[in-house]
């Protein structure tokens, strides 16, 4: 069986809750034949994918046959980024992210409901949100908060250092003030949750502990290991990624997307 995989197509979707425009591509790969069931993929920084070749890629997974039938959605970023990503309920210690509610509402309110409506023939079996650096710790956010919703978040290098208090703040504390850790500590277990995490050893060079592991490593493990603590299963429900030579960039994540897609919609 030959599999399609259509060229993104770009729509502007203006929103009430961020008051801009908001650029999104769509990029869908079917098999002939298929029920009109799609899996769904909400990606952020969405202006970056082209550079990472997901048309090439899904391409590729598709007509060999490796992924479920899937839409990927593209959401481009704004200029106000860094206040749109972030964690709805808190912003960091530098008033960061205190626009992630409105960003939050964006998405439920305005973005899903477009996409059904472009898709009036098609259902969505699981719905998945994954993103990059600042990216990957909103599409994080996001999943965790609405586990009836979504069923899996893919975090690529993931900010999650994001934290209430500068590092060198005398009082700042890892097991306090890192604000995605204490959300998931102090939150409830939702079953059906998984999460993929991407992690390059050159990420960064920061290590503010002196343990030897970089610091974006040691935040991802210490989020995993809060997942763990709350239930989730280390092996069937979170993967890790770890790349030697990865640092925080387009190729590398690039070279992780293929991993990802075939972690989270092999067939």
């Amino acid at each position: 069986m030959n599999a399609s995989v259509s060229l993104p197509e770009t729509i502007l979707l203006p929103s009430a809750f961020l008051q801009r425009e908001v650029t999104i591509d769509l990029y869908e790969s079917s098999f002939p034949g298929n029920s009109p069931e799609l899996y769904l993929l909400l990606i952020n920084d969405g202006q970056n994918l082209e550079e990472m070749g997901l048309s090439r890629l899904l391409e590729e997974l598709s007509t060999n046959q490796k992924i479920k039938p899937l839409l990927c959605v593209g959401i481009h970023a704004g200029t106000e980024r860094r206040m749109e990503y972030g964690v709805a309920a808190q912003t960091d210690y530098l008033g960061r992210g205190a626009m992630a509610g409105a960003y939050t509402s964006f998405i439920f309110e305005e973005l899903l409901p477009a996409i059904y409506k472009l898709y009036p023939n098609h259902t969505f079996k699981e719905k998945a949100f994954a993103g990059f650096s600042l990216g990957g710790l909103s599409a994080l956010d996001i999943v965790w908060n609405h586990p009836d919703t979504f069923k899996m978040a893919g975090v690529f290098s993931g900010s999650l250092w994001w934290r209430s208090l500068d590092q060198n703040d005398p009082a700042y504390k890892d097991d306090e003030n890192r604000i995605m850790q204490q959300q998931v500590r102090n939150g409830t277990f939702a079953p059906g949750l998984k999460f993929f995490f991407q992690c390059g050893n050159k990420d960064e060079t920061k290590d503010r502990n002196g343990n030897g592991i970089i610091d974006s490593v040691d935040d991802t493990l210490d989020l995993i290991n809060e997942l763990i603590q709350k239930g989730y299963d280390r092996n069937k429900d979170i993967a890790f990624l770890e790349m030697k030579d990865g640092r925080h960039d387009i190729p590398t994540w690039a070279a992780a997307m293929p991993l990802f897609l075939e972690w989270g919609w092999g067939k």
